[in-house]
């Protein structure tokens, strides 16, 4: 009892009042915070629809029902009358879940996504309803004056209606969530005492670890890209024709035909040719088109060189790998690694857009309905809101840094209270894309995985750094944003990435005596499939103004 006393204790003075069921549970966390006065209970109750992410990861409490999900209903949605209903996205699958729910007239009140073109996709097919912003205001004043701090009013827009608000993405240039790990101790045993920080130093230790026999597999990882994005952006000039990246960069489409992607499969090829990729890495897709990512589990079983992913407080791949490999050294890939004179003469690299989640509202949405999704974001976004879904409950999901005074998540915790994916990001992207705490070195200690061997805060900060200095010096960009729909973008993209799909096998496994052979061949059906036609009215959008620019210095005179 006097255990259980204490603990009220605390949670009382940091978060206010506390209220418990009985003596043997956990007192549940309250978050009081200020909010418009108009606000009131709807007088009959209202229903909102709300998108999260099923990443399917073992171990976690359904997305759609567990603990602060209930902590939502009964903090916010019980105050207002409201039911919050959360609606299970497969992450792989986005598209397809959605357009299941709006072709079922089931379309969430709240529709949200990273990727400017699938929001876009849903504006242009009647999905969405347009939005007045002055009424969004006056139910969510903190939220607006967030986007206009963070200068996002002018990604609102698209077609010249309104349509979406944004949550916010801080240090967007940096991409410092990400992080790519690789096995130290290997480069020790082949005589290297730092991580590769050219190409010609990652061939040399590629190749004697192939010679050492370090692995009795493939060294590298490698399978079918199951997104659009084709990472080429360290293959571009560092001084960009504006008109081809308007028509090329995309999320939602590949760029086969792109001069870069043809440097970056090339270079595949070369590398596949000397055996540092599995032959049959084009297999690591199962029978529904979604990856199996044999990259993971070959790292967690000490296969391969380097694997890496967004970090958090608990990284169920990481906690995996040293469990099987306890004896093994981790460091973070030099972004570095891959400069090699006449492919890649610098690092370069897609930041983040300036926003996270790009957020619209169901066409099928009531008034009220609209008004209670405001009123949510709105109520998220507080700060003592936020810190709760973060960090969850002292004592159990976290404790206060002596050297800080502020929050370290317990990672390997796993109970009842345990936070979902990231720190319940999945739940808190509606008003930003990544949990900030104080200071970016500060932010980056609240995401660095806890309960490992190693303790990787000053190796992701340096990480940090040193991306900085490569985005300061103007080689971080984003892909073009159009304030218009393209519609064969729509029409086509899907198909495209299938094709797609097929291509990067055949291009990378071939004969490297045939490649440009084919890739010409295979160009040539990609734009007879739909790219001309995409490509076409991408640049039309961009001469005539519905296109954002690239960053100053960064397109070629």
């Amino acid at each position: 009892m006097k255990r259980i006393v204490s603990l009220l204790l605390v949670l009382a003075m940091m978060l206010g009042t506390v209220c418990i069921a009985n003596a043997e549970e956990v007192a549940a966390p309250h978050a009081d915070c200020t909010l418009p006065a108009d606000w009131a209970p709807f007088a009959e109750n209202v229903t909102i629809t709300v998108p999260v992410y099923d990443r399917s990861k073992a171990g976690y409490p359904a997305v759609d029902d567990n603990y602060w999900t209930k902590w939502i209903q009964s903090e916010f949605g019980d105050k207002w009358n409201i039911t919050v209903k959360y609606i299970p996205i497969p992450r792989g699958d986005v598209m397809t879940k959605y357009s299941m729910l709006i072709a079922a007239d089931e379309t969430p009140t709240i529709l949200m996504e990273y990727d400017y073109p699938k929001v876009a996709q849903w504006a242009a097919d009647g999905a969405m309803t347009t939005l007045d912003l002055d009424a969004f205001k006056a139910v969510a004043p903190t939220y607006y004056q967030a986007m206009v701090d963070n200068n996002q009013l002018g990604y609102t827009d698209i077609n010249g209606e309104t349509y979406f608000v944004l949550s916010e993405r801080a240090y967007y240039n940096t991409t410092y969530t990400y992080v790519t790990y690789c096995r130290m101790d290997w480069l020790r045993k082949v005589g290297y005492d730092h991580v590769p920080t050219s190409y010609a130093e990652y061939t040399d230790a590629i190749n004697k670890i192939i010679e050492a026999g370090l692995t009795d597999t493939a060294p590298l990882g490698l399978g079918i890209p199951t997104a659009a994005y084709v990472a080429n952006f360290g293959y571009r000039d560092v001084k960009v024709n504006e008109k081809e990246w308007a028509m090329h960069s995309s999320l939602g489409t590949p760029n086969l035909t792109w001069e870069p992607t043809k440097k970056m499969l090339k270079r595949l090829n070369a590398e596949y040719n000397q055996g540092w990729y599995s032959k049959e890495f084009d297999l690591s897709m199962n029978s529904s088109g979604a990856s199996t990512d044999q990259q993971q589990t070959d790292f967690v079983n000490g296969k391969i060189f380097s694997y890496g992913g967004y970090m958090g407080s608990n990284v169920a791949w990481m906690n995996a790998f040293y469990e099987n490999n306890p004896d093994a050294e981790l460091a973070i890939v030099s972004s570095y690694q891959g400069v090699e004179e006449g492919v890649m003469d610098t690092p370069q690299f897609r930041s983040d857009n300036p926003f996270g989640m790009i957020v619209g509202f169901s066409s099928l949405a009531t008034e009220d309905q609209l008004k209670a999704a405001w009123m949510l974001m709105e109520w998220m976004i507080q700060p003592e809101v936020l810190s709760v879904l973060e960090n969850g409950i002292e004592g159990v999901t976290y404790t206060i840094d002596e050297a800080t005074g502020l929050p370290a998540v317990i990672g390997d915790y796993m109970g009842e209270y345990m936070l979902n994916h990231n720190m319940n990001i999945d739940m808190t992207c509606l008003v930003h894309a990544v949990k900030k705490t104080g200071t970016i070195e500060q932010t980056i200690a609240g995401i660095a995985p806890q309960g490992l061997p190693v303790d990787f805060t000053d190796a992701m900060i340096a990480n940090y750094y040193e991306l900085k200095e490569i985005a300061d010096a103007g080689n971080a960009y984003s892909d073009p944003i159009f304030a218009c729909s393209i519609d064969s973008e729509s029409e086509y993209s899907a198909t495209l990435l299938s094709l797609y799909q097929v291509d990067y096998a055949k291009l990378i496994k071939c004969d490297p005596a045939e490649f440009d052979a084919l890739y010409d061949e295979l160009c040539k059906e990609f734009l007879d499939a739909g790219y001309q036609e995409i490509i076409d009215e991408r640049l039309a959008a961009f001469e005539a103004g519905n296109c954002t620019k690239l960053p100053a210095g960064k397109a070629a005179e």
